[in-house]
């Protein structure tokens, strides 16, 4: 049964966390002079010489009309990494506790633990990118606090078994994290829906892929109310900034603009795909439920040169474990998959 008391750290049990200016007044005024700003304004067109609201909530009050969970259970960050590093350091004491990571998979959770002094035990996928949970079992000790788990999953392409995903979520008594920045390019449903089953579940999504705003860094994590109450508790109080919450209000306004990329980035990732299993230099394209492709090379770092020298940059992914000679491609424009395949050609 799980039970946040049993791995929440215990400084962060007792942590009281930074009271800002806007934290202690919430309401209307025409005169702010409690927060030390610069009361002229800013030297720019639009004003930012007010601090943001510190638990954005006109943004998290749009996502839960769009996800469909309530604005609570919504914890926003500088991005998913922001989102990771707050779990590490809520959960993790350092050089004591450890996390599972299961490679291949996105290389943040293991430079976040790094930075954190926390062990990261690797169990590798199996050979078509599942879980290996025999070896998951194996790995987990009394100090582990959190199972990362990447779906669909960077750099594969492919979702991973929901079955096992949900046996993990009865069976640990730890936080599970499912990684979903891909999610809306997926066959699979989301697990934000089953946030009321499993309390030791956290669901990291992005604003930064099918919404297009990477330049924003906006990532989102979905928990129960507990869980974001202690990530509030030890982010900083100004962590997503107001030209940021303004332009994801006005961008979260346009849901069929981003569901119409969303078809056009899978219909042309059809097409990058049968394209690519035409060319002599391609041994396998692995299936994908994101908005890239992992294509098996007979020489992924000759071809990723080649794509170099002609300005065309992919992602050479030949050193990651059971990646080798695998390059990860992203579906582009039209435009620019034309350019890609057309320069492929030329590859001898």
């Amino acid at each position: 049964m799980f039970d946040i008391n049993n791995i929440l750290r215990n400084n962060i049990k007792n942590l009281v966390p930074y009271s800002s200016a806007r934290d202690e007044f919430q309401g209307e005024a025409s005169v702010f002079l409690d927060a030390n700003e610069n009361a002229f304004g800013s030297p720019l067109q639009t004003a930012y010489n007010r601090y943001p609201d510190p638990m954005q909530y006109q943004v998290k009050m749009k996502l839960s009309q769009i996800k469909g969970v309530p604005a609570r259970n919504i914890f926003l960050g500088n991005g998913s990494d922001e989102a990771i590093d707050v779990l590490f350091r809520s959960f993790c004491n350092p050089g004591v506790d450890n996390v599972i990571i299961v490679p291949p998979t996105y290389g943040m959770y293991q430079v976040s633990a790094n930075i954190n002094d926390v062990e990261a035990k690797k169990v590798l996928l199996t050979e078509d990118y599942q879980l290996n949970l025999e070896g998951i079992a194996e790995a987990i000790d009394k100090n582990t606090k959190v199972i990362f788990i990447c779906s669909p999953n960077n750099p594969t392409g492919n979702s991973i078994n929901r079955d096992d995903i949900e046996t993990l979520l009865a069976n640990f008594t730890g936080l599970v994290i499912i990684d979903e920045a891909y999610i809306n390019f997926s066959r699979q449903k989301t697990f934000i829906q089953e946030l009321t089953e499993y309390a030791n579940l956290v669901v990291l999504q992005t604003l930064s892929k099918a919404w297009g705003l990477a330049g924003l860094r906006i990532g989102m994590a979905f928990a129960s109310e507990e869980i974001i109450e202690v990530m509030n508790k030890v982010k900083p109080p100004y962590n997503i900034n107001e030209a940021s919450q303004t332009l994801a209000l006005e961008a979260l306004a346009n849901v069929k603009q981003v569901n119409d990329w969303i078809k056009e980035t899978l219909e042309q990732r059809d097409k990058l795909v049968l394209a690519l299993k035409e060319m002599p230099f391609v041994v396998d394209i692995y299936p994908s439920d994101a908005n890239f492709v992992l294509v098996k090379t007979t020489n992924a770092t000759a071809i990723y040169d080649f794509l170099v020298n002609q300005g065309i940059i992919v992602r050479n992914r030949t050193n990651v474990e059971l990646c080798e000679g695998c390059l990860r491609i992203t579906v582009g424009t039209s435009a620019e998959n034309i350019k890609l395949i057309e320069t492929l050609q030329q590859y001898k």
